[in-house]
């Protein structure tokens, strides 16, 4: 890492109030994507420093997001229809873990660029709770449905010609298998348990 870069201001710096116990759950959908050593399970902005110019970066080349127009037609789709469609044509389920760690992830990525405002990117994410957690009992079975959704759409990219390849499965697989690891005390997972959505919210 370039030394410049360990001089970026720390997120919590910038956004010192920590996250409520729901807060935390829903920006913890995304986890499961973020995998980067640089990456912030714990607040709304997605890496551990400031660097929205990243953020933009990886709208635009994973995307093609570069307008608020854009974020939003994208954050739409992924949340009526997305992957899932396609992995349920093939195998008749329907991931949406899949569908809503991207959603979750984008919009962090959407506020960090400033896309979204802060409030525009909480009330994003307010509205995939419902079909999230209606669908889910356990942090266990999002993981799985993450992980059979990654699956099918790497898949499908290998008859995509002149696409940069993405990690292989077993790196999602020791990613998550660390998410839910009970003794890991960094995972956020741990911190806001899978039913602390149904309860009323509490500052931590």
């Amino acid at each position: 890492m370039a030394i410049w870069s360990r001089r970026r201001p720390k997120a919590e710096r910038r956004y010192p109030v920590p996250l409520t116990t729901h807060q935390l759950w829903m920006v913890s959908l995304s986890a499961p994507v973020s995998r980067h050593r640089d990456a912030s399970r714990t607040t709304l902005y997605p890496s551990a420093r400031i660097d929205d110019d990243r953020a933009r970066r990886r709208l635009a080349d994973q995307w093609e997001i570069t307008t608020r127009a854009e974020l939003v037609g994208r954050l739409d789709d992924l949340a009526s229809t997305g992957y899932r469609a396609n992995a349920h044509r093939l195998l008749g389920v329907a991931p949406l873990a899949w569908d809503a760690a991207l959603y979750v992830d984008i919009s962090r990525r959407g506020f960090a660029c400033g896309l979204l405002s802060e409030a525009d990117a909480w009330t994003a994410l307010k509205n995939i709770v419902p079909a999230v957690a209606g669908t889910y009992a356990s942090w266990h079975e999002y993981a799985d449905h993450y992980l059979l959704g990654r699956q099918v759409w790497r898949d499908g990219l290998q008859r995509t010609p002149d696409v940069a390849f993405p990690a292989p499965q077993a790196a999602a697989d020791a990613h998550l298998r660390s998410l839910l690891d009970p003794v890991n005390r960094s995972s956020p997972w741990n911190l806001a348990p899978w039913d602390s959505i149904r309860r009323p919210d509490r500052t931590r």
